[in-house]
């Protein structure tokens, strides 16, 4: 079967086949004229690393357990065993963000108290001029008498 064939039954992009056989983890005979040939029996394979990638699994793990899932030893305990692992390390992620979460929160509030102590803090003009309170007598102005 074609590339475009593998890819729409086992609803997966070709760009994602073509990941796929890069890393080595499908491997399809080649034609003599270059193309890619599947056999029918690696669609099962490609919803495997499908559905192991849509729960969170990275392709180096999947790659692992490929080899036995394909031997027909990959067993149910197997399978349940590493979805534990994969809830225990998602529930360490959601800990992560969320403490995560309230320095954000915090950090916010912090930031806004200082907004709101900047508007209640009245603020005086800016001087344009230095001040004249301080003039010597010989500064002040005469008064001119008129003639």
């Amino acid at each position: 079967m074609q590339i475009s064939e593998l890819a729409r039954q086992a609803s997966v992009s070709v760009h994602a086949l073509r990941h796929y056989e890069r890393l080595g983890l499908i491997r399809p005979h080649r034609r003599a004229n270059g193309y890619r040939d599947y056999p029918a029996s690696i669609k099962r394979e490609v919803v495997f690393i499908a559905m192991s990638r849509q729960l969170g699994f990275a392709l180096p793990q999947i790659a692992r357990r490929l080899d036995d899932y394909r031997a027909g030893t990959l067993g149910i305990d197997d399978m349940v065993l590493a979805l534990q692992e994969r809830v225990a390390a998602l529930e360490q992620q959601i800990g992560q963000l969320q403490a995560q979460k309230q320095v954000v929160l915090d950090h916010q509030a912090w930031l806004q108290a200082q907004q709101t102590r900047k508007r209640e803090t009245p603020r005086a003009w800016p001087r344009v001029r230095p001040s004249t309170s301080t003039k010597s007598p010989s500064q002040t102005p005469t008064s001119r008498k008129t003639p």
